[in-house]
């Protein structure tokens, strides 16, 4: 199944307001999906036999920048028996205070593979996932302050009276 008819099938299932993008240039073609119907679309899209995309490959969290105010995240699936790819796209305004974590909400009921990469986005970009069964940091300590890839994030000179380079 290509591009155009994961597209149409999505519209009559969801109705056209499911989809508020796409973009079709560059090698990954994505389609841009309302944030809090995120789980619904992958369901369908796991579920239904046309598709069957029953592998979540990554899942990527974006900072649009302090200027922007905007967070996203981009879902990589695949259906291993039909060798296809698919890129899902959703994204979020938030106010830019460091404390209100813009918040999605979690794939884990759908692919067990979104837990650690919804960790590893909460963990790096402070990016909540609401329904994760155990969110909190995996890759840096817990004590950590801060989310090291958001743009505007500074690095902190010490850590536990270690200098941080």
């Amino acid at each position: 199944m290509i591009f155009e008819d994961v597209k149409l099938l999505l519209i009559d299932k969801f109705g056209p307001e499911i989809i508020v993008g796409e973009e079709t240039t560059g090698l990954q073609p994505a389609l841009l999906i309302e944030a809090d119907r995120i789980v619904a679309v992958c369901l369908e899209l796991r579920n239904n036999p046309e598709t069957y995309f029953d592998f979540l490959s990554s899942i990527t969290g974006v900072d649009y920048g302090t200027e922007n105010n905007r967070f996203g995240v981009v879902y990589h699936l695949a259906s291993i028996p039909y060798k296809t790819q698919l890129t899902l796209k959703t994204s979020v305004q938030n106010n830019g205070d460091p404390d209100d974590l813009p918040t999605f909400p979690s794939l884990t009921a759908v692919y067990r593979t979104a837990d650690w990469h919804e960790r590893e986005t909460y963990d790096l970009l402070g990016i909540f996932f609401e329904g994760h069964p155990d969110l909190r940091r995996i890759l840096l300590p817990d004590d950590w302050e801060g989310f090291p890839l958001r743009k505007g994030y500074k690095n902190a000179e010490y850590y536990k009276g270690i200098k941080i380079d």
